[in-house]
């Protein structure tokens, strides 16, 4: 199958070699000249996965009609918050019949849009066979070939079955789920979650105050997406608790990471700056916030997350969380 990647960050790529992997004739949209080349030519994506033998089959540019060209599906690896201005600059290139399997996580600022949302008005015609794949998913691991399992999110269960079969691996198991928004509120909401966590670690806080943690995310994250129409058995699975867990307690997490240096006290633009790539949960903790207050929805940690990233204390929260009133679990 032709096979477009449109983003050549780290899951972008690890996602492109993957397909490959497959057999899939796979081809690597990025916006660096010099990387693209690079990618083409040592097979290696040395910014994002240094030391990483890519499969050589594999192709890149910064050409958006050589890339869509004959595309029968478009992984949609750009952070969320660029995704709309990317997709909207590409409408005329790609193809009428093509899928777009979106693998960004986050809800967009200012509009609140979950992704699907997003597609659905930059691109309406192939908007129809939109789908998400999401889950725990590392991108080192799944280039190291360990065992990963993650869900596809698509209302359309032939289309489903479809995309289960073109993505799946020996080493790579794709479920599927018809509950596309509580797939994509899953993905984005354990970002944020994944940097309270890295808070409380950093504070020293201890294994139960994050298990704690863990638990009542996996609450505020089940409460808006049944607020928002969602199926709540959808945040018990994959791009749930799966995924929650991994991003909260992994030392590959991007966002635990930011999380970790804001108990240190450092600033986060600094943070952002050494990072070297997107944590998502930054950009997506005041979009959650705010659909919280559009629903009427109650999001201690995530409101929590907010206030540390815009430079509250973290001790003084940490005060304040555990001082709330009691309640029924």
């Amino acid at each position: 199958m032709r096979l477009t990647v449109i983003g050549g960050g780290s899951w972008g790529t690890a996602m492109a070699n993957l397909m490959a992997g497959r057999g899939h004739d796979v081809h690597i949209l990025m916006r660096d000249a010099r990387a693209a080349r690079v990618l083409e030519e040592a097979h290696e994506n040395p910014r994002y996965l240094p030391g990483f033998a890519l499969e050589k089959t594999l192709r890149a540019g910064v050409s958006a009609e050589r890339a869509l060209q004959g595309a029968r599906l478009c992984l949609l690896a750009v952070p969320a918050q660029h995704l709309r201005e990317v997709l909207l600059s590409l409408a005329s290139w790609v193809p009428a019949d093509a899928t777009p399997v979106c693998l960004s996580k986050g809800i967009e600022q200012g509009t609140l849009a979950p992704m699907s949302t997003v597609v659905q008005e930059a691109w309406p015609i192939q908007a129809g066979r939109y789908a998400i794949l999401s889950g725990p998913s590392f991108a080192r691991e799944v280039l190291e070939g360990k065992p990963t399992a993650v869900v596809l999110g698509c209302a359309d269960p032939v289309l489903a079955a479809s995309l289960r079969e073109a993505l799946s691996t020996p080493l790579f198991r794709v479920y599927s789920s018809p509950d596309v928004l509580g797939v994509e509120l899953g993905g984005a909401m354990k970002n944020v979650m994944a940097i309270a966590a890295g808070i409380c670690d950093g504070l020293r806080l201890g294994h139960n105050a994050r298990a704690g943690l863990i638990t009542r995310g996996l609450a505020e994250i089940s409460r808006l997406g049944q607020a928002l129409g969602a199926n709540q058995a959808t945040f018990m699975g994959l791009s749930g608790l799966g995924d929650l867990v991994l991003t909260c307690t992994g030392d590959l997490s991007r966002n635990r990471r930011v999380g970790l240096r804001l108990a240190l006290g450092e600033d986060l633009s600094r943070i952002t700056a050494q990072l070297g790539t997107v944590a998502e949960g930054i950009e997506t903790a005041g979009s959650i916030c705010d659909l919280g207050e559009r629903h009427a929805v109650d999001l201690p940690l995530a409101r929590a997350v907010r206030t540390v990233l815009a430079g509250g204390s973290p001790v003084n929260l940490t005060r304040e969380l555990m001082a709330r009133a009691l309640r029924d679990e």
